[in-house]
C-alpha cells in the first residue's frame, strides 16, 4: 500500500482490507487494524464501513473505539485498561471485556460491561489506537488526516454540539502535539485524505 495521501472513499475501505487481509496476524490469531487520526476526521464513519466490509466477506470482526476509555481529563494514559482487558485476553485466543465510559450525565463514569469476542479481525478506532505500542501488534495502521484544524473542528462541534467547542480546542491541541511526538502519521501502512 502507498505511504502518500489516498483520497477517502468507497474504495479506499476496500484498498485497507485488502491489504489488512493480505497482512498476517500479530495479535495471537486475530489481525488487528487501527485507524487512528485527529478528532473529528471521520474514524468512527471509515471504521464502520471497514467493519461492514470485513462482515460482508465473512470475517468474525469485533469494533473497539478509544472513545468508550477517553476522557477530557485523560485522553491516553488510559490505555493498560485497554491492553489488560481486551488485548491480552485475545492473543490468548479468549474473549476480553472492557467498562465503557458513560457520558449520559455529561460526567463520565465507568459505563457498560463491552465483552470482545475472539475474531478474524480487532479494528481498533480513534485517537491513539496506533500508537507506538501497539504497532508490533498491528496488521494494518490507517490514517485520516480529515482536513484542516477549523475543518475537522466544525464537523466535531456538528457531531458533539456547541458546549463542547472548548474542550474540543483543547483536546486538538493535545492531539497536535501526540502525534508529533508518536509519529503516527508516518507509521501509518495506509493515509487518507
Amino acid at each position: 500500500m502507498s505511504k502518500g495521501f489516498r483520497r477517502l472513499s468507497a474504495s479506499a475501505s476496500d484498498a485497507v482490507i485488502e491489504a489488512l487481509l493480505a497482512a498476517p496476524a500479530r495479535l495471537g490469531g486475530v489481525r488487528v487494524l487501527a485507524v487512528d487520526g485527529p478528532s473529528g476526521a471521520g474514524k468512527s464513519t471509515f471504521a464502520a464501513r471497514v467493519v461492514a466490509g470485513l462482515r460482508s466477506r465473512g470475517c468474525r470482526t469485533e469494533l473497539v473505539s478509544t472513545d468508550a476509555f477517553a476522557t477530557w481529563d485523560d485522553p491516553v494514559s488510559w490505555w493498560p485498561r485497554l491492553v489488560d482487558g481486551v488485548l491480552r485476553p485475545l492473543s490468548d485466543g479468549v474473549p476480553g471485556a472492557y467498562r465503557a465510559m458513560d457520558w449520559t450525565t455529561g460526567v463520565p463514569r465507568p459505563g457498560e460491561l463491552v465483552v470482545v469476542n475472539v475474531a478474524d479481525v480487532l479494528v481498533l478506532e480513534g485517537v491513539s489506537s496506533g500508537r507506538t505500542s501497539v504497532r508490533p501488534l498491528l496488521s494494518h495502521l490507517c490514517w485520516l488526516s480529515g482536513g484542516s484544524e477549523a475543518e475537522r473542528l466544525a464537523r466535531a462541534v456538528a457531531r458533539d454540539g456547541e458546549a463542547a467547542r472548548a474542550e474540543l480546542g483543547r483536546w486538538q491541541r493535545f492531539e497536535r502535539g501526540w502525534f508529533a511526538v508518536d509519529g503516527t502519521p508516518g507509521a501509518a501502512d495506509t493515509r487518507l485524505s
